[in-house]
């Protein structure tokens, strides 16, 4: 007798499976947040490379040339970034158990790595809420940090699908400080927003408004007609945790359970 097809590991992995990896990349996902009662969620975006405060400390301990110093004090810097990602985690955490008591509300879901998801994943857990991460497997930085909640998180092999899961239950989007990774990540969901994909409409904001004007000039966009007027109009800046709240209690409809 020969093996069943879901017995050929081989065939599995092959270029003619490949519609069935995607198949269960939509409906494990699917299949984890119904079970934990994850009615919806709020996206925290932000850099793996954000050092913690202990991780500054560590660091600081030890010898550093004049270069790495100077690397250093730009480290120390951005940190403050890890402790406000945490806070608005956890401010978020308590706005959803208050909203309901049956089912998680604006669940707070990372990438599920370090830096910032690992601040956001920290503050949701000392919250006492669910700590979402959509993990991806990376050659370098992504890790599986251990603020994350295994019961209601996945690891995902393919970037679209976790992209699609980041904003399939989305509420809201909050972007910290980042590189490649955030960009991408912010620019797609303000893309589908602003093209109507899928009835999007969450409000986006951008945490840090001198990093993100440091960054990149939106202005200039719509000087060139590149953008229309209103589409600056998608992103909110905010510089407080409370801020943030007060944004997403003032844009996110609460719908009941």
């Amino acid at each position: 007798m020969g093996r069943t097809s879901l017995e050929h590991d081989e065939f599995l992995r092959s270029i003619d499976a490949f519609h069935l990896r995607v198949l269960a990349e939509i409906d494990y996902p699917q299949s984890i947040f119904r079970d934990g009662k994850i009615k919806d969620t709020i996206c925290i975006f932000g850099s793996a490379r954000i050092l913690s405060p202990e991780e500054c400390r560590e660091k600081g301990s030890k010898k550093l040339s004049e270069k790495e110093l100077k690397f250093f004090q730009k480290q120390k810097e951005m940190s403050a970034y890890y402790e406000a990602a945490r806070e608005t985690a956890r401010l978020v955490t308590n706005w959803g158990k208050e909203i309901s008591k049956e089912t998680s509300r604006m669940a707070v879901c990372t990438g599920g790595g370090p830096g910032i998801m690992e601040a956001a994943n920290r503050g949701a857990r000392e919250a006492g809420g669910p700590s979402l991460g959509l993990n991806i497997r990376l050659p370098f930085e992504q890790f599986v940090n251990p603020y994350v909640d295994p019961e209601v998180s996945v690891e995902f092999h393919y970037f679209f699908m976790r992209k699609l899961w980041f904003l399939r239950l989305s509420k809201g989007v909050v972007a910290f400080p980042g590189g490649f990774g955030t960009v991408d990540e912010l620019f797609e969901t303000l893309t589908l927003i602003q093209t109507g994909r899928n009835n999007l409409k969450i409000p986006v904001i951008l945490y840090g408004t001198k990093f993100w004007n440091d960054i990149f000039n939106l202005e200039n966009m719509k000087e060139y007609g590149l953008i229309d007027p209103q589409d600056l109009d998608l992103i909110t800046y905010c510089d407080s945790p409370e801020d943030v709240l007060d944004t997403l209690k003032k844009k996110v409809p609460i719908d009941a359970d």
